[in-house]
């Protein structure tokens, strides 16, 4: 369904500096990932992105920092439906300060950001991990929190936005001051459910 090795380029992945977006002319600013050969697990590829690429996102509630993401249409693609999919995800940080932050998958249609809050992921301190981390994008909104819903607020309901994905990335939420330090991320892999096999 989704497969980002990362043989060619970063595949879409960005950091997202919001605090540069607020002196940009009304511009989002995106700062594409560094992608690096050779230097995932077992001599996989990876994309690399640190500190200076992302900052706190305020009107997100909680605050959250979204340091990794990608849109769809960047790469010419349509929405995809996520519903009940599975992600598969390797994650390390070097020189990361997150102690006492959580970590998160999410999902964003419509000015709507969906968090998975029941599934902190886990980040190799200095090293990847010995397996990825793996978890289903359940359709269930009591395992998730709505963090953003536009200005004004237009709520969507998690059906809405896994049904018709436009965006998704990790977050770190929790922070008592700027994360610093460097994320990376290799074999990023979404499956979708046996029943869209069929």
């Amino acid at each position: 369904m989704i497969a980002n090795t990362f043989a060619v380029g970063p595949a879409g992945w960005c950091s997202y500096d919001y605090h540069a977006s607020m002196v940009a002319d009304g511009r989002d600013i995106y700062i594409l990932a560094t992608r690096r050969q050779g230097e995932g697990p077992d001599g996989s590829n990876c994309i690399m992105v640190d500190h200076r690429q992302w900052s706190a996102d305020t009107p997100e509630s909680p605050v959250s920092i979204l340091p990794l993401l990608t849109y769809r249409k960047w790469l010419n693609l349509e929405p995809v439906d996520l519903r009940n999919a599975e992600v598969t995800v390797y994650l390390r940080g070097d020189g990361l300060t997150i102690e006492g932050v959580a970590c998160y998958f999410w999902v964003n249609t419509t000015m709507n950001r969906w968090h998975l809050t029941s599934h902190p992921l886990h980040i190799g301190d200095g090293c990847w991990a010995d397996g990825p981390n793996r978890f289903t994008l359940v359709n269930d909104e009591s395992q998730w929190h709505n963090s953003w819903k536009g200005i004004p607020p237009r709520p969507k309901s998690l059906d809405s936005a896994l049904a018709q994905a436009s965006s998704y990335g990790f977050s770190f939420v929790g922070f008592q001051s700027e994360v610093t330090g460097r994320l990376s991320m290799a074999e990023f892999t979404v499956t979708a459910p046996d029943h869209l096999h069929s």
